[in-house]
């Protein structure tokens, strides 16, 4: 079925950029009512007859709609996620660098890049969309939720395929550090190179090493050892995969310090329980660079952020 098009986009609010539902003929029909729609169309928010009566569901045009509205095929619905409070992390987001066409901020550790899950207003994108007030941003690549360093965003819309094109090209150079354990008997530097697969089901947070072409490439080096018994990485991957200079370390023997995924998945805290900032992820990126596909510069940026462990 083709997504309806949008004639209208609401503003943004808080930071936040509103959501969008259509209904459809197969799930117009047995609910005639936008409440009773909403409601088996989103059952994880069980506020909609409170967000109708405050107006804060709007139709295509922005105009609020009624909770005894009928569902009709094709109509589209404009709604605000409302998640519970968030725990906010310790250290902010300090932008790098903006003009019309990127953004560049230093991530900090703890937060993530994206909205998801728990994750609403503490996200970086929000954070920025409300703190530069520009509705369009998207992130050119992303960082794990416990990774800190640099990251970038796309303003236009327009320049979005070009950017992408980049990474899919592997004409982005990036740098990373790590703090993991020192293995003597390790020479260094070296290549790693494997095929990981995200397994479905409930262990999709742990990737995997499956037999077959290597999509996964890395170059470990050593900056120095620190003591007792930990090092101090440069890690430079040529692909991007998820998880990859966490499973690649792992895979050494050389666990990040504070890694909660590898090589044992923690369970994930119950939502009530008050956040634990003390052992952040000892992974930093720490240097982007590409010549600009829009404008032709040479564009390249650096963290100001230091690993925890690392004197």
């Amino acid at each position: 079925m083709t997504r309806p098009r949008a004639l209208w986009t609401p503003p943004l609010r808080d930071g936040v950029s509103a959501s969008r539902v259509a209904v459809s003929a197969v799930n117009a029909g047995p609910r005639p009512t936008l409440a009773a729609f909403l409601a088996a169309r989103l059952p994880a928010a069980t506020d909609w007859p409170e967000r109708l009566a405050r107006g804060e569901v709007l139709d295509a045009q922005g105009r609020p709609v009624a909770p005894d509205a009928p569902a009709v095929a094709g109509q589209v619905l404009w709604y605000w996620r409302s998640p519970p409070p968030e725990a906010v992390p310790p250290e902010d987001i300090e932008v790098l660098h903006q003009c019309e066409h990127l953004v560049a901020v230093d991530k900090p550790h703890f937060m993530s890049v994206t909205p998801g899950g728990r994750h609403l207003h503490q996200t970086v994108l929000v954070r920025l969309k409300r703190l530069l007030g520009i509705a369009t941003l998207t992130p050119m690549h992303r960082l794990d939720r416990e990774t800190a360093g640099v990251l970038l965003f796309i303003v236009r819309p327009e320049d979005r395929h070009a950017y992408q094109t980049l990474l899919r090209e592997r004409e982005v150079h990036k740098v990373y550090e790590a703090v993991a354990p020192w293995r003597a008997d390790l020479v260094l530097p070296l290549d790693c190179s494997d095929r990981l697969i995200e397994p479905p089901g409930a262990n999709f947070m742990q990737m995997q090493v499956q037999p077959g072409e290597p999509n996964a490439q890395t170059r470990i080096e050593l900056i120095r050892r620190l003591g007792p018994g930990l090092a101090h990485y440069r890690l430079l991957p040529l692909t991007g995969r998820k998880h990859q200079l966490r499973m690649h370390l792992n895979g050494l023997g050389l666990p990040i310090v504070g890694d909660r995924i590898y090589p044992r998945l923690w369970p994930e805290p119950p939502p009530d329980a008050p956040p634990d900032w003390s052992d952040p992820l000892q992974l930093l990126a720490r240097d982007i660079a590409f010549t600009d596909p829009v404008t032709g510069q040479a564009r390249a940026f650096s963290s100001r952020r230091r690993l925890a462990l690392v004197p």
